[in-house]
């Protein structure tokens, strides 16, 4: 419940004061007209514009699920035809944004399936590799559809519950499900930003330090004493692993970012781009996290060529399959699992586990955990998350009559 005994109106991961009344209107199109007010006091300054911002970053014709505290029955699926807010500052008094979003119904969640268009093709390698497709909608989900041939799936408790993961998704097909507007936000990927205040947007200001992304099952940050702090949820709990970014190879690791900036932030996957101003020239690393997922990607790129590298802080006991395209933990940690790290192109093991490319401007990576250690339930495995990097596709998410 909001302050003061208020409702709550989420417009997809937007959190706002239930208005009192809703206009709605009929005929070719069933529309819903909103506008309220957020302030400071009583939300913090920091909420007032995180919502501000939020609310102008809808996109027209994007698909969200928007839910009442007192108004239920409005519950459901709607796409957004315009948002507005106007953000008003009283110095050290009050802060406020007064929005306005209209919207046009899709329909319930017993009448709406909401489509995932999985598009794109396997990842480019060198290893020959197919891949295998896979996809993870909300936490609870149902009747999920994928024709006449079925998926496998399996199960990973993560911090906000259980994912169920599809793999083997049959190529060319777009997967159908339906989930109540309520459980929508379960499972999803999170940006947050200073304060852990989560960004709704992508046109947003994003802290060059301070920011995570976060899945349930992979957390990721930045560290005082390494490029990247990436933490595994299994056996209930956050377990972090330090890692470093480098484009001199061993000799100097990235330890600070001049700047962040979201490329896409969806429930279902989010972009992150930090840059760093090297002299002269610049490097930028893409962080991609996928609901769903044990492992977070990485793009690392540099405008002249250099030793790329991505590998753990301090040295881990390590086997390169670096034939096949990875490198994994020779034994397990003290939580019982082992790190997974690789790239879909030919690189070198580094000594203290990772990958490294000499002469180069480009170099994909991705960084995970094999939960279970040398015990992985199927799905978990060094090589499953090898494969899964290898097919990830790009998730689209449409609403769809029944």
């Amino acid at each position: 419940m909001s302050l003061y005994g208020w409702g709550d109106v989420q417009l997809g991961r937007i959190p706002l004061r239930e208005t009192f009344d809703t206009t709605e209107s009929g005929g070719d199109d069933r529309t819903l007209d909103l506008d309220g007010q957020e302030s400071f006091p009583p939300l913090t300054r920091a909420q007032v514009i995180a919502r501000h911002d939020g609310i102008n970053s809808l996109i027209p014709g994007q698909v969200i699920p928007v839910t009442w505290t007192d108004k239920p029955e409005r519950n459901g699926y709607y796409a957004v035809k315009s948002a507005s807010s106007t953000y008003t500052e009283h110095r050290t008094e009050r802060v406020t944004a007064d929005w306005k979003v209209s919207l046009e119904r899709v329909g319930s969640d017993s009448e709406t399936d909401l489509q995932s268009r999985l598009t794109g093709a396997v990842r480019l390698n060198d290893f020959s590799l197919s891949g295998e497709r896979w996809h993870a909608p909300p936490i609870g989900h149902y009747s999920y559809y994928t024709g006449a041939t079925n998926p496998s799936l399996m199960t990973r408790a993560s911090a906000d519950g259980t994912i169920t993961v599809y793999r083997g998704v049959p190529a060319n097909i777009s997967p159908r499900w339906g989930c109540l507007p309520t459980s929508y936000l379960a499972g999803r990927v999170r940006c947050t930003t200073t304060g852990g205040q989560e960004v709704y947007g992508v046109d947003v200001p994003l802290a060059a330090t301070g920011w995570a992304l976060s899945n349930g099952l992979v957390n990721v940050t930045t560290s005082a004493s390494a490029t990247l702090d990436v933490q595994a949820y299994t056996g209930g709990a956050y377990h972090s692993k330090l890692w470093n970014v480098s484009v001199a190879g061993s000799a100097s690791s990235i330890t600070s970012w001049d700047g962040a900036t979201l490329l896409r932030n969806d429930p279902e996957m989010v972009i992150l781009r930090l840059v760093k101003g090297l002299t002269p020239g610049r490097a930028t690393l893409d962080l991609t996290l996928r609901r769903g997922s044990r492992f977070v990607e990485g793009y690392l790129q540099v405008g002249t060529s250099a030793t790329l590298a991505a590998y753990r802080s301090t040295l881990e006991t390590n086997t390169s399959f670096a034939a096949s395209g990875y490198v994994t933990a020779t034994g397990n940690d003290a939580d019982g699992n082992r790190f997974a790290v690789g790239s879909a192109r030919t690189f070198t093991a580094h000594t203290n586990g990772g990958v490294t490319k000499a002469t180069t401007t480009a170099m994909d990576f991705w960084i995970g955990v094999v939960a279970g250690g040398g015990s992985p339930v199927s799905g978990d495995a060094a090589t499953d998350l090898r494969n899964q990097y290898i097919a990830c596709m790009p998730e689209a998410v449409y609403g769809v009559r029944r």
